[in-house]
């Protein structure tokens, strides 16, 4: 299982580095998006390169302070929350794909989500003969599932919050 940890956080940072660097572009270029999307103009009206950029961070540290301690402490408890981690990126993914199939058009995200998924999906399986599957490890790996939701709604609070901030 230890091979399959670290490379968590390295997918991660490898697909919202398109993000971080895309989105401003994205925007500035596709004005019709925010017309065509309403919701959208409500999900990013106060985004700026900064405020993505900190919420990328924030989103970081729960993928990466659990890959380092499934790393060096691991343990079935441990293992699970990080496996659940990775469903969560897996699915994140997904959802980017599936965002610029709805929208027709690329969005930032989209080349490293589908560069990422199945590379996702190989180490899920790989890793999955660890996880010895039960009511508890699903329960667990469904409530590590819900934590990063969470947190990606704070993520994005924060993206509004740092971007009201500036008066961007």
């Amino acid at each position: 299982m230890r091979e399959y940890i670290l490379l968590l956080p390295i997918l991660f940072i490898f697909h919202d580095m398109e993000e971080i660097i895309g989105f401003g572009w994205f925007f500035r270029n596709n004005p019709d998006i925010f017309e065509r999307f309403p919701r959208i103009t409500k999900a990013y009206k106060d985004y700026t390169t900064a405020g993505m950029a900190l919420a990328v961070y924030e989103e970081f540290i729960p993928f990466f302070g659990i890959s380092l301690l499934a790393y060096y402490f691991g343990n079935d408890v441990l293992y699970t929350v990080w496996f659940g981690l990775f469903i969560s990126l897996a699915a994140h993914f997904l959802i980017h794909i599936g965002q610029s199939i709805y929208i027709k058009k690329y969005i930032p995200s989209l080349i490293t989500s589908i560069i990422c998924l199945p590379i996702a999906a190989v180490i899920l399986i790989c890793s999955s003969k660890y996880i010895v599957f039960s009511l508890s490890t699903v329960l667990l790996i469904a409530g590590s599932i819900l934590l990063m939701i969470a947190n990606l709604r704070f993520a994005h609070w924060l993206m509004h919050r740092f971007g009201k901030q500036l008066g961007i």
